[in-house]
């Protein structure tokens, strides 16, 4: 007997379903959270609060307030897995009262449940010799200037304006299935700036990825050695600065000796004289020796640090049998000299804008009336030197000047690239290349106007962070079930497409849009209401002929099922 449903969420229906078949409920249901159970569980409202940011929910109590409100909503909570959903202000409680630890036990699961879906994308890649692509950026979260109920929220630059908020550090993979998979999230203060972040976004692609290009020892060492020497200078400086040290305070002595012996009253002041100005010269040469060892212990500590991580890197290489080739794109706020090197030792190819805005100076500089600018873009020319030394970076890059207009007002950018790519024979290609990160940027877009991460929905910092890694995990979970769906509905002239609909208008129409939801031994029928914008439109799902009953969906398609067969 058919069993009929009315819902005012059609998408989250095999949403759920999809849910539970790669094992995201059931890991969340295990994990363990010391909160009370009263109609609800705690696990259960963790359940909701994805679900709500799935649908794209604005504001907390949109769970409960909305129009069509998702906590009234048994249709979808039955394909989640629920009896029913919380009242808002019950999953409200729930965030609040989560520690750190358990929410750093949610995340798990998060990534536990991806990572089939990251390795099968990574093996793609591995197998058709692609370069593994890394984006990286941080992005504010602002909140209110006046507010006082964000702990740890700090002021920072967020949209070209200083406000007071969060910090968000992303990374993303590009993928041949899926086109951008989010990889990461790192929560911040709202002061955290660009520069301090490089390393941790590189190495945080590597934690999920799992994989990492041959570090680059070679260059490291002889970065090393360069540095030991440059350090000769300095040493030759001490020597002498100790040395004039010691002379100025015998020859204060001396002086000393003869104003104790002395009893003439004029002599004692010519001596007086002399003594003051032994004292002062003294002092000038211990300033003088005192910078330089301070000097000194920068030079050293900078040292140990690039011997330190040698080490780390010979070890890292040790430990890697099989070292992949891959790139990572970052703007200017990490285009430091240090995190370019750093960067370039660990074995990535990079394509950066330069942070120092001098240099942007000096290559003008170098620009003449004869020097020939390659158009690149639809106003954007460009000029290029490859393997151009810059001071106070340890390793030669390729060095573009970019010029472009934004209205009537010219402006100029220093791109740097360093790698085996031939970038500066192909100028339009380079610029292609780098300006191709928007991808990470119309992510971070979509996760503000999609998922309204803009918006925090709570208040305490770890439930901030578990939103953050919550929006990401949507964002990705939706293109995945968009596979996943296509490829387990029967296909006709009423099917809706949703590989031709983009996530926005999945999200914010599909996802709220009134269906009937009709479940028998044949199988599911998701069937849109005639007055919505999706009428005559249905998704259904065939019950496979082994296996015909209504729950069908919670055991019969698997994860490595799915995999093996969009590998074939």
């Amino acid at each position: 007997m058919a069993q009929k449903q009315e819902t005012q969420h059609a998408l989250l229906v095999p949403w759920g379903y999809f849910a539970r078949e790669i094992g995201l409920l059931s890991g969340l249901e295990a994990i363990k959270l010391s909160q009370k159970v009263y109609e609800h569980s705690p696990q259960a409202k963790v359940i909701e609060f994805l679900v709500a940011i799935l649908s794209g929910t604005k504001y907390l109590q949109d769970i409960s307030l909305a129009a069509q409100p998702l906590d009234k909503d048994v249709a979808v909570a039955e394909a989640w897995g629920q009896t029913g959903w919380a009242d808002y202000t019950g999953v409200s409680r729930t965030l609040r009262s989560l520690s750190w630890a358990e929410v750093q036990e949610i995340v798990k699961v998060l990534e536990h449940v991806s990572q089939p879906f990251l390795e099968s994308e990574l093996f793609r890649l591995r197998s058709s010799n692609s370069v593994l692509q890394y984006d990286g950026d941080l992005t504010g979260l602002p909140v209110s200037n006046t507010s006082h109920t964000y702990p740890n929220a700090a002021y920072g630059h967020m949209s070209d304006e200083i406000r007071l908020g969060y910090q968000a550090g992303v990374v993303s993979l590009q993928s041949p299935t899926y086109g951008r998979l989010w990889l990461s999230v790192e929560h911040h203060a709202g002061d955290t700036v660009s520069c301090t972040q490089a390393e941790a976004l590189v190495l945080a692609a590597e934690r999920r990825s799992g994989q990492r290009p041959k570090r680059r020892t070679e260059l490291l060492q002889k970065r090393i050695e360069a540095f030991v020497q440059s350090r000769a200078p300095a040493e030759k400086r001490l020597t002498s600065q100790r040395t004039k040290l010691a002379e100025l305070q015998r020859a204060k002595e001396e002086v000393a000796v003869q104003l104790r012996e002395e009893t003439k009253p004029k002599r004692i002041a010519v001596l007086e004289r002399r003594y003051l100005r032994r004292q002062k010269g003294l002092e000038t040469a211990r300033q003088k020796l005192e910078k330089t060892l301070a000097q000194m212990q920068v030079h050293l500590a900078e040292e140990k640090v690039l011997r330190q991580r040698l080490e780390q890197f010979e070890q890292d290489n040790a430990e890697n049998s099989q070292p992949v080739e891959a790139c990572f794109r970052l703007d200017a706020g990490f285009g430091t000299y240090e995190n370019i090197a750093l960067l370039i030792e660990m074995g990535y190819e990079v394509y950066v804008k330069l942070h120092n805005h001098k240099i942007v100076q000096m290559l003008r500089a170098r620009v003449t009336t004869e020097t020939t600018w390659e158009r690149v873009g639809d106003n954007a020319t460009m000029v290029a030197w490859s393997g151009l030394q810059l001071q106070h970076c340890p390793y030669p890059l390729d060095v573009a000047l970019e010029r472009f207009y934004t209205g009537k007002t010219q402006k100029h950018s220093a791109l740097a690239h360093f790698g085996s790519t031939p970038v500066t024979t192909h100028l339009p290609a380079w610029f292609a290349r780098y300006n191709a990160r928007q991808t990470i940027e119309a992510g971070i877009k979509e996760t503000k106007q999609v998922f309204s991460l803009h918006r925090l929905k709570v208040r305490s910092e770890p439930a901030i962070f578990l939103q953050e890694a919550m929006t990401i995990f949507a964002a990705n979970f939706i293109r995945w079930a968009t596979v996943w769906i296509d490829q387990h509905i029967e296909q006709n002239e009423n099917t809706l497409s949703l590989t031709r609909m983009g996530i926005k208008k999945q999200v914010q129409v599909a996802a709220h849009t009134s269906a009937k939801v009709i479940q028998n031994s044949e199988g599911m029928l998701l069937r849109f209401s005639p007055v919505s914008t999706f009428a005559g439109k249905q998704l259904f799902f065939p019950a496979p002929t082994r296996v015909r009953h209504h729950n069908y969906f919670s055991s019969f398609f698997t994860i490595p099922a799915l995999i093996a067969q969009k590998l074939r």
